[in-house]
């Protein structure tokens, strides 16, 4: 008789959980899987070897003076397309020491959402001496500084630059990934960052037109107001503007 009882108690044990497994599961994997990116989407240092990643927007060394929301993880994601792209002119660099650093690539819409909501406030110049000395805040949406929308969002278009690798005492690379001279700082809001700016010396348009020769031979397109921007020619998301998180 008590082993019947024993027997029954645990049949109702395991029915009662089989019960709560089959309510709670699909909750339990919902919560604890990781959520992939869109169909399409890397992260690009899985795909670009030795790649240097500092986007700007994760921390407060930026335009605005502080962390963007929608960046939660200093990674970089693009679309796979644009990072084989990358990739290849990554390696035409490495044989001369030379390498890529990304500022940014795949944007948020929230993020963009955050720059219009800064713009629109007139009163926080904290971070004007550095990044727009000579504009007026009021004239960034005229003067196609802020937009509502951005390229960067439908996930084919990065700001990067060029970085050098200088030689060890061992014959390796080391670690300095010292940014080439590019005549402007990145996300500098002036004529100096047009590309074709003759207010910069010859090496600093050299280093300009060695960066814009490398993207456009492997398919990007250069932006005419900023040396570091870039938009993938045949982008396969051209009208969709995506708002996953960067993490």
């Amino acid at each position: 008789m008590i082993l019947q009882k024993r027997s029954g108690d645990k049949i109702r044990r395991f029915a009662l959980a089989l019960s709560v497994m089959l309510l709670l599961g699909p909750m339990a994997i919902a919560i604890s899987a990781s959520s992939p990116l869109p169909e399409g989407f890397v992260y690009a240092g899985r795909v670009i070897p030795g790649l240097v990643v500092e986007l700007r927007y994760f921390g407060n060394n930026n335009f605005i003076g502080e962390k963007i929301a929608g960046y939660t993880a200093d990674v970089c994601i693009v679309h796979g397309d644009a990072a084989k792209a990358l990739a290849k002119v990554q390696a035409e660099l490495k044989p001369f020491g030379l390498g890529i650093k990304i500022f940014d690539a795949y944007r948020p819409q929230a993020a963009v959402d955050h720059f219009v909501q800064w713009a629109e406030d007139r009163s926080d110049i904290r971070m004007k001496e550095r990044f727009y000395p000579d504009v007026d805040k009021k004239d960034l949406f005229t003067d196609g500084y802020i937009a509502a929308k951005s390229s960067h969002s439908r996930g084919s278009t990065v700001d990067l630059t060029l970085i050098s690798l200088s030689p060890d005492p061992s014959g390796g690379l080391s670690s300095t990934h010292q940014e080439l001279d590019m005549g402007s700082l990145f996300d500098f809001f002036g004529p100096v960052s047009w590309p074709l700016s003759q207010a910069v010396t010859p090496e600093q348009r050299a280093n300009r037109m060695l960066l814009q020769t490398l993207m456009v031979k492997h398919g990007f397109t250069p932006y005419e107001q900023e040396w570091w921007h870039f938009t993938l020619g045949n982008e396969p998301f051209p009208d969709t503007y995506f708002n996953f998180p960067v993490e």
